[in-house]
């Protein structure tokens, strides 16, 4: 029942192979995955937004009319932590993009495993090079969003324990979950910290080690409630 559905609506029983907009079957799917499949529909009436520093803002994935508003706002270029791919939410967020003249960035980090150095070093470079005001998003908002933000708010000098509330409730991160591993990223940083003063960037360049960060996630979930 739910495969005729699936296909009277999107013309193939399996909407997740999505690779075009460019014709009326390829948007009609693409605009059924992202809305079902990607939970698109959820975004509209909550959008996770916040301005975490003078410019810059975070959200969650946001859709076209949002990106829209964005523009009419001032914001500038979108920085998206989903990564380049096929997959509808991103083609579509790439042309919208490009139809409302905003500059899109993106650097691809897991919600649920801890970024490599390199990864950490291109979030980093994305910060020096994107166009202000911008907005960063991830899917939900919560996770990935709140982990580049704290750590901008870091490489601009904020104290850890304000930067820190970015990986909060309030934006629906929960760090009991696996995406508690963003959390352990800035556990193992506050320890470092602890031995003596180093900045985020000299901190990733030199001594970060992403099999640390998952070891202290995986400690800290073992322990006795």
């Amino acid at each position: 029942m739910l495969r005729k559905f699936v296909t009277a609506l999107t013309g193939s029983p399996r909407p997740r192979r999505v690779h075009g907009l460019s014709d009326a079957a390829g948007r009609r799917r693409a605009w059924w995955h992202y809305h079902f499949i990607d939970h698109g529909v959820l975004r509209y009436g909550w959008t996770n937004f916040a301005e975490i520093a003078p410019g810059v803002f975070r959200s969650n994935h946001p859709h076209a009319g949002r990106l829209n508003d964005y523009k009419a706002r001032g914001i500038r270029a979108v920085l998206n932590l989903r990564g380049v791919n096929g997959s509808p939410s991103y083609l579509m967020e790439e042309a919208a993009c490009l139809a409302a003249g905003l500059d899109l960035v993106s650097v691809k980090f897991a919600a649920r495993n801890a970024p490599n150095r390199d990864k950490l070093l291109e979030l980093l470079q994305a910060f020096d090079t994107i166009r202000r005001p911008f907005v960063m998003h991830c899917k939900s908002g919560a996770d990935r969003a709140g982990l580049a933000a704290a750590l901008y708010l870091l490489d601009q000098g904020v104290p850890l324990e304000v930067a820190r509330r970015q990986l909060s409730v309030r934006f629906l991160h929960l760090r009991f979950t696996k995406t508690g591993v963003q959390d352990a990223l800035l556990d193992v940083y506050a320890d470092r910290l602890a031995q003596g003063p180093i900045s985020l960037r000299d901190w990733v360049r030199t001594e970060y080690d992403p099999d640390a960060v998952r070891a202290r996630f995986a400690s800290r979930r073992s322990l006795p409630v």
